[in-house]
């Protein structure tokens, strides 16, 4: 072992990607995750019923609210929300054993519990992605015809409460066009695998 290994990561990435609603984070990651498979992308546990085309185990961990507080009681989350009136958590079992292991993760998950996750994992890196304009963002939540009015208004109301979170985080990515943000993703965990870290 050269005397610099000493000051590499031990450990892999954990990768927190926070954003309003509707800016486009699974297309970001699913275009991500298809250029740096190496990267595992956390599968979320949630009581929100699946979307057409989403599937158990890969898009979600779809549950009962049951089963979900009775996870929570056996502390099984890293941390855990409601948002939008559904229950999200994220396991903590399993994030812990990518980064032990040396591999990277990334969590897909809100601005409250990307803050939980950096208070108990404070190498823990944060990315907050943001649409072109709050008008655009709209239009988006309205182009997906999954929600009524009053939930799109809810989750652009949501979205402003969010964007005041960004000072938390450590990077902005503008999610204009998916190539150029997945490109800005991939340079920011170069760089942190790049990063000197002080293992005294």
């Amino acid at each position: 072992m050269q005397i610099w290994d000493n000051y590499r990561r031990k450990t892999g990435l954990v990768i927190v990607l926070s954003g309003p609603s509707g800016v486009g984070k699974d297309s970001v990651l699913e275009e991500f995750t298809r250029q740096c498979p190496q990267v595992t992308r956390c599968v979320t546990v949630t009581t929100r019923p699946p979307r057409n085309n989403e599937q158990q185990g890969v898009d979600y961990h779809f549950v009962s609210v049951d089963k979900f507080r009775q996870m929570v009681d056996e502390g099984q989350f890293l941390e855990f929300a409601e948002v939008h009136g559904n229950l999200y958590g994220t396991p903590k079992p399993w994030v812990l054993e990518q980064m032990a292991a040396g591999r990277d993760s990334i969590l897909k998950i809100d601005v409250q519990g990307g803050i939980s996750v950096k208070n108990q994992i404070p190498e823990a890196v944060m990315i907050f992605l943001v649409p072109p304009s709050l008008e655009e963002l709209e239009r988006r939540l309205r182009s997906r015809l999954t929600e009524t009015d009053n939930d799109i208004e809810k989750r652009l109301l949501n979205a402003r409460s969010e964007l005041e979170h960004i000072p938390y985080y450590e990077y902005i990515i503008d999610n204009d066009i998916i190539e150029n943000a997945v490109e800005k993703l991939r340079a920011i965990i170069i760089a942190e695998h790049s990063r000197i870290v002080s293992h005294c």
